[in-house]
């Protein structure tokens, strides 16, 4: 479904990826784990074209086409996902009203549900989408769009991050719920608690904008026990 080639992305002159390779079938979720400034977030930004991060050298293909050059809109348009770590506030658009023009059959029952599920109240929907939120909402309000437009590729940048431990195991069963063969996920962190909740296909670790190591489960409850340390002097 998605494949990164040599990906080398720069910002304001500095490059921040140095060669980033990736690959993400069909029914995978793949985990990128890494201590802060490590470049998750601008792989993840840089996936979905970000007019910020310039990829130098490298490309992106989905679905085996190449989107290198492709706008963040037409990312999207071809079902690709992006909760973001810090989301933005938007006055005079609801999430309703969005829902309202952008699907045509829309299960309202079903999307109270989620709701319910997640720890949200039912009148944000109704509100200016993220507007007077605290983190934890926001984040919530992703997962919903998220269950809400059925991405083919979704990609969580540090969702898990302004959760309780309640409000983190509501997201992931709503996340769990959506995972089938068709979909995808790439999931973004620096914490290994969300595998408690969520089981990786692969998981993946980076560390100054390299994929320096790949393994299941078991490598990430070694992340657990000894940190980044090691990865470090790779």
């Amino acid at each position: 479904m998605l494949k990164i080639e040599n990906l080398h992305v720069s910002v304001e002159n500095k490059e921040i990826l140095k060669g980033v390779n990736l690959e993400i079938k069909k029914g995978e979720k793949v985990f990128i784990l890494g201590p802060n400034g490590s470049g998750k977030t601008t792989l993840a930004l840089s996936i979905m074209g970000h007019p910020m991060y310039r990829i130098t050298k490298g490309k992106i293909l989905f679905e085996e086409e190449d989107i290198t050059n492709l706008n963040t809109s037409e990312r999207a348009k071809r079902g690709m996902f992006l909760c973001m770590q810090n989301p933005i506030e938007v006055e005079g658009v609801s999430l309703m009203s969005l829902i309202y023009n952008s699907l045509k059959n829309v299960d309202y029952e079903k999307i109270e549900e989620i709701i319910e599920e997640i720890g949200l109240n039912k009148n944000f929907i109704l509100r200016d989408l993220n507007v007077g939120l605290s983190g934890g909402e926001k984040k919530r309000l992703e997962i919903l769009q998220l269950a809400i437009f059925k991405p083919k590729l979704a990609i969580l940048d540090e969702f898990d991050s302004g959760l309780d431990v309640d409000s983190l195991k509501g997201v992931c069963k709503a996340i769990n719920k959506l995972f089938d063969k068709k979909r995808s996920f790439l999931i973004i962190t620096h914490y290994t608690r969300i595998l408690k909740y969520i089981e990786p296909t692969k998981v993946k670790i980076m560390i100054n904008g390299r994929i320096v190591a790949e393994g299941r489960k078991n490598l990430a409850k070694k992340i657990e026990k000894i940190g980044y340390k090691e990865f470090l002097l790779v």
